[in-house]
């Protein structure tokens, strides 16, 4: 009888662990859903006032008007047929084309419910056609332009980004170690130079490795004709992705390695650490299990405001080395006051920031053992 007791309550006492799992499933899933909700609100302030300050508050739709008109009267007046109307006749003609191309591009409705209809298309990736800008094949639609231009901005700013978060933190922990020493203190006092941009120190690298030693080229992502092989094309790739990654590094290097530095030697003084060289651990040990895993939360939230920073400084780098990605065509269409492009792009750089940000909450609270999701907030008790 003891025995058979013993069997029944045995799977009772193997399901109680899993109540844990669903409760922290549960936070988890609360978590992301708030997260998004948040950053979904943000999105959509961001791109409805990038409508406005892009259409400045409805002038761009009096400078189009203007411009139809321009364009109709000077079509009727190149065209035979309509010099020999009579001029009652030509002018409703005229007056009836011009309201034709009006209700075509959406003016004959007030602004603030066009700039409603407007977000609700931009959120939904329904960007419509540009005025001036045309993709490589020659397509005037939004989402086509930008959808060419999206993979050369990804694949500069993932290799750079990638590149800075492991290079500084190499540096920072070789530096940790060498608290005071030369290269220490020449670091430090380097730190002033990352607070030029990345566009900025571009300048100089084009000047002097294209310009002046001829080692690498001056811009653009390919060689003109681009190599017809792909191992060719890769080798073309990658010398002229050294120029703005070397740029972007640049720009990021020594606050990153300087913070990163300081993260190490903060927590390397603690208590914990000092009982674990006691205990005779090595140093190797001590830095992966009581430094560097507690320092990742501070060290993920100086990289996302590297890769923040970077999203939005993508526009100016890429036209100075003439980077065929969505920076640069942005640029190009605020100076043509291309509004559709300018909206679209602003849409693409809103999901891609908005999906960093969640990303790097996600691993926030996955790395720093204090963070309880759903909870009250953070523990600040030891690591």
């Amino acid at each position: 009888m003891e025995k058979s007791a013993l069997l029944t309550t045995a799977p009772s006492e193997a399901i109680v662990p899993a109540a844990p799992l669903i409760e922290t499933a549960r936070r988890v899933l609360l978590f992301v859903v708030f997260r998004i909700l948040i950053l979904a609100i943000t999105v959509v302030v961001a791109v409805y006032l990038t409508i406005l300050i892009a259409n400045m508050g409805g002038y761009v739709d009096q400078i189009r008007r203007a411009e139809i008109r321009e364009a109709v009267s000077q079509a009727m007046v190149a065209d035979p047929r309509f010099r020999s109307l009579p001029p009652e006749q030509r002018a409703r003609l005229q007056q009836e084309l011009v309201r034709q191309r009006e209700r075509y591009f959406g003016l004959d409705q007030p602004f603030l419910l066009r700039s409603v209809i407007y977000l609700r298309d931009a959120l939904l990736l329904n960007l419509g056609r540009s005025y001036q800008i045309s993709s490589d094949t020659g397509s005037r639609q939004v989402r086509l332009i930008l959808l060419e231009r999206l993979p050369p901005t990804l694949l500069l700013l993932s290799t750079s980004n990638i590149l800075i978060f492991f290079l500084t933190l190499w540096a920072g922990l070789a530096l940790s170690r060498r608290y005071g020493h030369f290269v220490d203190r020449l670091v430090i006092g380097l730190t002033p130079l990352s607070s030029g941009p990345a566009w900025f120190y571009g300048v100089f690298l084009i000047l002097i490795f294209a310009a002046f030693l001829r080692w690498l080229p001056f811009g653009g992502m390919v060689d003109v004709p681009p190599p017809p092989d792909a191992l060719g094309y890769a080798l073309s790739l990658l010398r002229h992705l050294i120029l703005p990654t070397l740029a972007l590094t640049l720009s990021n290097f020594f606050i990153n390695a300087y913070a990163n530095r300081t993260f190490f030697l903060i927590y390397a003084g603690e208590d914990y650490v000092e009982m674990a060289r006691a205990k005779g651990l090595r140093g190797r040990d001590i830095e992966r299990r009581y430094i560097l895993r507690p320092t990742l939360p501070n060290i993920l939230t100086s990289f996302a405001i590297v890769l923040i920073t970077s999203w939005t400084g993508a526009p100016i780098l890429e036209t100075v080395f003439n980077w065929p990605g969505l920076g640069r065509v942005t640029y190009e269409a605020i100076g043509l006051v291309d509004t559709p492009v300018i909206v679209g792009a602003t849409v693409i750089f809103a999901y891609l920031l908005a999906l960093t940000v969640l990303i790097l909450d996600i691993l926030y609270a996955i790395v720093d053992p204090r963070v309880r999701i759903g909870g009250p907030g953070i523990e600040q008790g030891a690591p």
